[in-house]
Parts: C-alpha cells; sequence; structure tokens
C-alpha cells in the first residue's frame, strides 16, 4: 500500500487541474440551503469547506458536468458507478447512495422505497454548488447518513437583475437548453430555472465487440429526455443583513429513457421508462429570536412516479408477462410520496459555544399498481430524529465539535397483496460524534473526527421479493458504522494541499445472504467490513496562464465476515488531473483526465482499469458570451463502470452561453 500511495502522490505532484478562479460562471449560493458543522458563530452564510468537500458552479461548467454523477465524479473519495437498472450511482469512500443520501438544500431527496436515486436525472444548470460530507456530517441532515450526505444548493440572485442561458449540442443528437433568471429587490427576491436535455444515446468505442444483444455502433434503447423546471420566492423583512428570510421552492422533473440491454445475452433487460418523474414544494426559513439565537424551519413535499415497461426482446414491441426480468403484468408503475419538515434551534448566547438543537419528521409512501391502476402494495414509514450538537471554542485556534443524535423509525402501513403481512415493531440507532479542528499558522489547520453513525433499514430491504427470489424480512436492524479521519488543509506559497486518512468499521451491514429457504435469497444484518484509504489534493497556478491541480484516492475494502466474498464496485486507485491554460486574452484550452484501477463487479470478475481524457477550446468574443467546442474520450476508450454496460466512445459538444 506504501508503494501505491507513493506512486499515487508522485503522479498528483506532476498532476495539471483547474483551481476555479474568479469568473463569470460563479453564482451565489442559497445559503438557507447550506449545511455546516463547525464554527456557525464566524462563518454564518460561508459556503465554508470543512470535513468533506464541494464542486462550484464554476468547475461544473468548465469540465461540462451536466448531471450531479458526473459533477461529483471530480471529487477524491468519490467512485461513478452504475447498479443494475443501469442508473448512474457514486459511492463515497465506498459507502452507496442508500448510506450517503441525497439533499436539496438540506432537503432529503432520496425515493422512499429504496434509498436510491439516479444521479444522472439531476441536472446542474440550476445548482450553485454541491456540498458532499465525508464520514462526519452534521446532526441536521437527519437519519441515515451512514457514510456522509451530498447536499445539492441551490442558487439565490444578488444583483436587480441577472440570468444567464446555454445551448448546447453533441453526439447522439444531444441537444441542450437552459435558462435561468433572477432578481434580488432587497424586500425579496425571485429564482426561476429550466432546463432541457434531449439525447438519442451514446456511440460506443470502435473497439466495442458486437454481441447477441448490442450490435455496436450506438447503443442500443439509450435513449434519454430530462425536463426540469425550478423556481424559488424569497422575502426578507428587514433586508439581507437582518439575517430574517423566507423562501418557498419549487420543483418539477420529468424524464424519460430506455435502459441499454446487458451485452451479456443471458439475463438481458429490455425495459423502458416511459415517465421518472419528481414534484417538490420546500419551504425554507430563519427567523432572529433576539440577538443570540435564530430559528430555521424546513418543510417539504415530495411525489415521484415512475413507470417500468418490460418487453420480451429488443424490438421493444411485445410486453413481457412472466419469466425472468419480467416486471407485473409487463408494467411496475410506482407512485412514492414524501413529507416531513425540520425545526432548528441555534443559540450563541454561551461564550465560546454555538449550539444547535434539532428536531426532524420524515414520512415515506410507496405504492405500486398493476396495468389497470389497482394498488397492489402500500407501505408506509416514518423517520424520527431529535440531535444536539455544539461548537465550543477551546481557544483561538482549537474548536471542537460534539454531536448527538437519535433516529427512530416507526412502520406505519404494510400491505401486499396474497402476502399475509404484519406490522413489525418500532426500532431506532444512536448516532455520536466529535471532531477537533486546529488552525497551524495562518493558512493551514489540522483535523481529527470520529462518528457512529447508523442507516436504518428502507422499505426495499425489508420488504421486498425482486421477483419471487427473495423472502422478506421485516425485522432487518439498522447497519451501523464507525468512520474515523485524520486531515490536514493548507495554502503553500499560493498552492492549496489536502491530505486525509480515513477508516470505517461497518458492521450489521444489510446484505444479501443466499439460497435462505431452497433457491430464494433474503436481506439481512450479516455483514462487516473494515474501508480504509488516503486521499490527496493538490490545485494551484503557474503565473497568469496556468491553473492546475488534481486528486487522488486510493480505497481498500475488506469483507470481514466473510472474506471469500468481495466488496464490489469501487476501484482501489483513482487519480484525476485537469489544467486550464490561457491561451490567449480571450481563449482558454481545457483538459482533464481520469484514470481508474481495476474494479470487482462480483466474487470473479474484475474489469479492467482505465483511463479518459478530455479536451475543449472556450473562446469569449464578448465579456458575457462564452462558446466551446470538445471531446470527451479523446482516445476512444472502451471500458465499463459495470459488467455488461459498456460507457462512450468517444464523444463531441459544442455549446454557448450567455450571462448577463
Amino acid at each position: 500500500m506504501l508503494k501505491q500511495v507513493m506512486a499515487g502522490a508522485v503522479m498528483l505532484a506532476l498532476a495539471q487541474q483547474a483551481m476555479g478562479k474568479d469568473d463569470a460562471d460563479a453564482a451565489a449560493p442559497f445559503v438557507l440551503g447550506t449545511v455546516t458543522v463547525i464554527g456557525q458563530r464566524e462563518q454564518a452564510g460561508q459556503m465554508e469547506q470543512q470535513v468533506g468537500a464541494q464542486v462550484s458552479r464554476a468547475e461544473m461548467r468548465r469540465f461540462n458536468r451536466d448531471n450531479v454523477g458526473d459533477a461529483l465524479n471530480l471529487l477524491s473519495g468519490v467512485s461513478l458507478s452504475t447498479n443494475a437498472r443501469n442508473e448512474k450511482t457514486v459511492a463515497i469512500r465506498g459507502f452507496d447512495a442508500r448510506q450517503v443520501p441525497l439533499y436539496i438544500d438540506g432537503i432529503p431527496v432520496y425515493v422512499p422505497y429504496d434509498g436510491y436515486v439516479d444521479f444522472n436525472r439531476f441536472t446542474t444548470g440550476d445548482l450553485a454548488a454541491i456540498q458532499v460530507a465525508k464520514g462526519y456530517s452534521s446532526v441536521a441532515y437527519g437519519a441515515n447518513t451512514l457514510g456522509g450526505a451530498i447536499n445539492l444548493v441551490s442558487r439565490k440572485p444578488s444583483a436587480p437583475l441577472e440570468g444567464d442561458t446555454s445551448i448546447g449540442f453533441g453526439s447522439g443528437s444531444e441537444r441542450q437548453l437552459s435558462a435561468n433568471v433572477g432578481t434580488n429587490q432587497g424586500l425579496w427576491y425571485l429564482q426561476a430555472g429550466v432546463s432541457y436535455i434531449d439525447s438519442d444515446g451514446f456511440p460506443l468505442s470502435s473497439d466495442f465487440r458486437p454481441t447477441a444483444t448490442e450490435d455496436g455502433g450506438m447503443r442500443n434503447n439509450a435513449y434519454r429526455k430530462d425536463h426540469k423546471l425550478s423556481f424559488k420566492v424569497g422575502y426578507t423583512p428587514d433586508g439581507a443583513q437582518a439575517g430574517d428570510e423566507y423562501a418557498l421552492s419549487y420543483y418539477k422533473q420529468h424524464g424519460e429513457k430506455g435502459q441499454p440491454p446487458s451485452t451479456h445475452p443471458v439475463g438481458a433487460r429490455y425495459w423502458q421508462w416511459p415517465y421518472w418523474n419528481k414534484e417538490s414544494v420546500y419551504f425554507v426559513s430563519q427567523t432572529r429570536l433576539g440577538a443570540a439565537e435564530r430559528l430555521k424551519v424546513r418543510l417539504y413535499h415530495d411525489s415521484y412516479d415512475n413507470e417500468i415497461t418490460s418487453y420480451t426482446n429488443g424490438s421493444y414491441t411485445t410486453v413481457k408477462t412472466s419469466g425472468q426480468g419480467s416486471v407485473s403484468g409487463g408494467r411496475s408503475i410506482y407512485n412514492d410520496r414524501t413529507n416531513g419538515g425540520a425545526v432548528e434551534l441555534e443559540s450563541f448566547r454561551l461564550a465560546a459555544h454555538s449550539l444547535r438543537f434539532v428536531a426532524s419528521y420524515k414520512a415515506d409512501e410507496h405504492q405500486e399498481l398493476d396495468a389497470k391502476g389497482v394498488r397492489t402494495t402500500w407501505y408506509k414509514d416514518a423517520l424520527w430524529t431529535l440531535g444536539a450538537e455544539d461548537s465550543i471554542a477551546l481557544d483561538a485556534a482549537t474548536e471542537l465539535s460534539l454531536g448527538v443524535s437519535r433516529n427512530a423509525l416507526r412502520p406505519d402501513t404494510v400491505y401486499s397483496a396474497g402476502n399475509a403481512y404484519t406490522l413489525p415493531a418500532n426500532q431506532s440507532a444512536t448516532d455520536l460524534q466529535a471532531g477537533l479542528f486546529r488552525k497551524v499558522g495562518l493558512d493551514a489547520r489540522v483535523y481529527a473526527t470520529v462518528a457512529r453513525k447508523s442507516r436504518l433499514p428502507t422499505l426495499k430491504d425489508r420488504y421486498s421479493q425482486r421477483l419471487g427470489t427473495y423472502i422478506e424480512n421485516p425485522a432487518l436492524r439498522a447497519e451501523e458504522a464507525m468512520n474515523y479521519e485524520l486531515g490536514y488543509q493548507a495554502n503553500v506559497q499560493g498552492a492549496k494541499v489536502e491530505a486525509a486518512l480515513f477508516y470505517s468499521d461497518v458492521k450489521d451491514k444489510i446484505q444479501s445472504v443466499a439460497n435462505v429457504s431452497g433457491v430464494r435469497s433474503q436481506m439481512r444484518n450479516a455483514g462487516r467490513a473494515h474501508i480504509s484509504g488516503v486521499e490527496l489534493g493538490l490545485r494551484g497556478s503557474a503565473g497568469a496562464w496556468l491553473d492546475w491541480g488534481g486528486n487522488y484516492t486510493y480505497t481498500d475494502m475488506q469483507n470481514v465476515s466473510d472474506r471469500a466474498t468481495r466488496l464490489t464496485d469501487v476501484p482501489r486507485h483513482k487519480l484525476t488531473a485537469h489544467a486550464v491554460l490561457h491561451a490567449a486574452r480571450q481563449v482558454d484550452v481545457v483538459a482533464i483526465a481520469e484514470a481508474n484501477s481495476g474494479r470487482w463487479v462480483s466474487n470473479t470478475l474484475e474489469l479492467g482499469g482505465f483511463t479518459t481524457v478530455n479536451l475543449k477550446a472556450v473562446y469569449r468574443p464578448l465579456p458575457a458570451l462564452t462558446l466551446e467546442a470538445g471531446v470527451a474520450n479523446l482516445g476512444d476508450r472502451n471500458y465499463a463502470l459495470s459488467d455488461g454496460f459498456p460507457g462512450a466512445g468517444r464523444t463531441w459538444l459544442a455549446n454557448a452561453h450567455y450571462q448577463f
């Protein structure tokens, strides 16, 4: 491991990556939507990087990260993959999307039934930044942050009139369009955005070998359409400086997509999603209670509606009604709902203390309908969290952060046609954490954190029979993790340096146990895992003509409970490096490279490592207008993040962006 880490450090020192200089692509964040842990007294209203990382809007624009999954992949500790439904997923230091949930402005938005989201469905055009907490995260996020949290921070206007619009084209007849407009009138503000992506698919590498289910060229059944509308209106009765703020947000997403079949004919699914829709209403507020306290409130309603249609073959003309890979009546229709809220009371009354008390409630409902619209499944759960955290200034250079929360799962309704389910018992889990942060000189700090975190089982974990191949297990308990981290952050001669060592001990891990009853399996608290690794980051500039940087991650995952069974989908090594060459006053050349080592995707199959390079040129004929053209996967590398689902080969893009 030492040699591998040293090799990664040498590569990192030579890597060149853009560091995000001030430019027109920056966007003011919706501060009420940020979630922080330490230094609330002094850092209120700042997008301070704490224990974790951040992707700015400028970085999303610079590297053409149009969906949240690709944007997160810029960070160390993050690995991109796909699941059995060919949905884009991420892992944070080996923890999957169920264990590192997704939030928008601090509000949980993961799908109630299985806890997953398709990160390809969440576009980035209306975001100011993405916050990622790794291992150690604020109790304000609520339950189930076993390995951290991902928070999408929306935009807030800062001028009387501001906005931007983009149009783009790419391989696979891809068309993109987005527009955002905002106004801040002091007493009130308004932010609105729309985005549209439509693609017929993507080309495979010329090195791809055709199979019975994929003939090469354009990837079969890989079309997609995603439309999104976002709207926020805010009221600041005493002006922004007073601190009182009330904001109402509305989001509407409509998606439809084809699911490319596995390139392995055995078990290939011929699925299409005629709709994947999400509609949301969020209310977020902050009220000053005198000079020393403030009250924050979050209220939300989310609806998730989607359908999968299963076909007999790749012609997608005959609906499949039975057999492997089919869904009920050939159609699987989900209607999920989430209602909830959270109240936070923050106090700075005690000298050297920043106290926070949190109470949150989340009610999840999952319904499945047959092709005739008759409800066949109905589950309801409620999640409660009570928590507190305190940031204590021990001296001018040292801060201690402490947190505790109690999370409770209260099953409410269990109904599945043809099954005699009984309502399972309530269960709970306690999270504890502590972090010590110390400044070293003017531009450096070291920190050490420990966090005991939990994840209560999802509805799917407990009840899904997976097309008759599993036995339900309503008695599943929470899985737990002890997360440890040592870190260093500094500015050294104009360069930003970051390093972290992390280790997680996961117990009662929820995993599949095969052949519990004949040929049927079951989800059980059967696993224990150790995850350890190193993250390194470096960024800086060479005068005014070059910005550079990169990051490296080493991750070692060990299945302690069953050493003969591998933990999958996370590469041991990941390195990114990119550079922005300011070739002329109005011209930039942007390059980014990513290298992944091989990854195990099953107990017997390891996919090969790969390196991809993206290159583009940027021209600014006017200060407000940007034109760009580029190529992704310049070397046309044939690679896959999941067995049977190859990635795109060489693709091209052309975009125009105007900001006012």
